[in-house]
């Protein structure tokens, strides 16, 4: 439900208070997202509306949801990695405002609540008209890293 967690990425697992760096997972890389930003502060995304339709040549609104939640959760495994510590995800919800046909959607998440045991993210889709499509909204669990 969220994007790989550090102990996920063994490699380049972050010491105990060192910021997590973004990995795509394989759904990122099929839907073609590119990461532009990631702090704790914001973390950006792109992804092209191309390869990414439903059937009647709009968005899929499943597409939104699951770029959004991976910025989102992206997010929160950047703050939780502050604390020694990663996130999964427990609630997320969407509404679509508008669609797309074409051309290429940002993906932008900015934290509501950052705490030690729950993190709240707003994730806003926009157009390159800069014209909101979807609006998410995702809760993790900040939790312990397995060893």
């Amino acid at each position: 439900m969220n994007a790989p967690s550090p102990q996920d990425a063994a490699p380049s697992q972050p010491s105990a208070h060192e910021l997590w760096k973004i990995t795509l997972g394989e759904l990122d890389e099929k839907m073609g997202v590119k990461i532009l930003e990631e702090s704790v502060e914001r973390v950006v995304a792109t992804m092209p509306v191309e390869g990414n339709r439903q059937s009647f040549g709009l968005l899929h609104g499943g597409a939104s949801l699951a770029v959004g939640e991976a910025v989102g959760s992206w997010a929160a495994v950047i703050h939780a990695s502050t604390l020694g510590k990663t996130a999964v995800g427990v609630d997320v919800s969407a509404t679509h405002h508008r669609s797309a046909r074409e051309g290429q959607i940002t993906i932008t998440a900015t934290p509501i609540h950052l705490g030690g045991t729950l993190t709240t993210h707003e994730v806003l889709i926009t157009n390159e008209a800069g014209q909101r499509l979807c609006t998410l909204r995702i809760t993790n669990l900040l939790m312990k890293r397995k060893s």
